[in-house]
């Protein structure tokens, strides 16, 4: 028997963000587990999409044959519940709940609720990427929990790299400049921290809102950070690695992660965390790895950077307990298995 099934994007599979990197990655997993994929390329504009992007996914959608599994990624489907309703094989992807985006109005908030749940009452089966997204749409989407796969993210094993010597400590930020990821509450923090020795490097993608990614070259000049700041934008998986190896610790304020694929990336390498503990940022770094606190808090967040960046010892004790957090993260092979499984119960 033939596995097949169609997966259905928002536009280009290559951009630069975790959620398609989950995408990619687990369409490349599958393929090699023997599935064949049909690629559906649904737009560009999710999740506020024109009406003729609209017009378009919803043609595309219904053109892959009743007798096939569409999985559709959850930035697009949300907005499509009429198209849903139509999907006699749906499976769902979440990475999180579009309403709980940054930089949105409330009435387009409740919009994108209201929408999403009725989209995923049409879904066969729901895939998600935190259990943390699990409970959510069990509490607040109607979705019941039986219906509901939980499949983390991979990491691929990182050999352990030596650290070098030097007084400045090297922070990094991995993540698309758009508002959700708090970079206004990470250089209000370091507009404190003058006095410390650190540098900065933003590795994320600056096309995806660009008043966001002004708003963060501001704020860098305005409180006087330009010659500590570097803005590198999307960069290669390659050159994403190194900065990883390079870097003393890793640095997001984020308001809200589904998973959080950049903090399991910077746990994998063996670099402890500054972050908050907003969504399931809590279930993907481990305590004694980092120190998290609560999202929007410019004043705890640099008491945790003068932390990490002011005492070595306390840097390296969670740099050792990352290190050894990492090999209980899920492979990306052990998480397409678990896909599968949720595919193959609906082939």
């Amino acid at each position: 028997m033939v596995k097949r099934f169609a997966f259905a994007v928002p536009g280009d599979l290559a951009t630069p963000t975790g959620g398609y990197a989950y995408d990619r990655r687990m369409i490349a997993e599958l393929g090699k587990l023997g599935w064949q994929i049909d690629i559906i390329d649904l737009g560009q504009g999710f999740p506020f999409p024109s009406d003729a992007t609209r017009k378009t996914a919803h043609e595309r959608l219904l053109a892959v044959p009743d007798n096939r599994v569409v999985v559709v990624d959850g930035l697009a489907l949300g907005v499509l519940p009429e198209t849903a309703q139509k999907l006699d094989r749906l499976l769902a992807l979440v990475h999180h709940p579009l309403a709980v985006e940054s930089g949105i109005s409330k009435e387009q908030a409740e919009g994108l609720r209201v929408s999403e749940q009725a989209a995923l009452a049409a879904a066969r089966h729901v895939v998600v990427t935190s259990a943390m997204t699990a409970q959510q749409l069990s509490s607040h989407y109607a979705v019941p929990a039986e219906r509901i796969t939980v499949v983390r993210p991979g990491c691929d094993p990182v050999p352990p790299a030596p650290r070098r010597a030097g007084d400045t400590v090297r922070l990094l930020s991995v993540g698309a400049v758009v508002p959700r990821k708090g970079y206004d509450v990470l250089i209000s923090a370091l507009a404190t921290l003058k006095d410390l020795p650190w540098s900065l490097t933003i590795a994320g993608d600056c096309t995806r809102n660009p008043k966001a990614a002004a708003q963060l070259k501001a704020d860098i000049e305005r409180h006087g950070l330009g010659n500590r700041a570097a803005i590198l934008g999307a960069v290669s998986a390659q050159r994403l690695d190194e900065l990883y190896a390079e870097a003393d610790v890793f640095a997001l304020a984020s308001h809200f992660e589904g998973y959080g694929m950049a903090y399991a990336e910077a746990i994998a390498h063996g670099v402890p965390v500054a972050g908050t503990n907003a969504g399931a940022i809590p279930g993907t770094v481990p305590p004694d790895a980092g120190l998290l606190v609560a999202p929007d808090d410019a004043s705890a967040f640099a008491s945790a950077l003068r932390r990490l960046i002011g005492n070595k010892d306390e840097r390296q004790k969670f740099a050792d307990a990352a290190r050894s957090a990492a090999a209980h993260l899920p492979t990306w092979p052990e998480s397409a298995k678990l896909f599968a499984r949720a595919l193959e119960a609906r082939t």
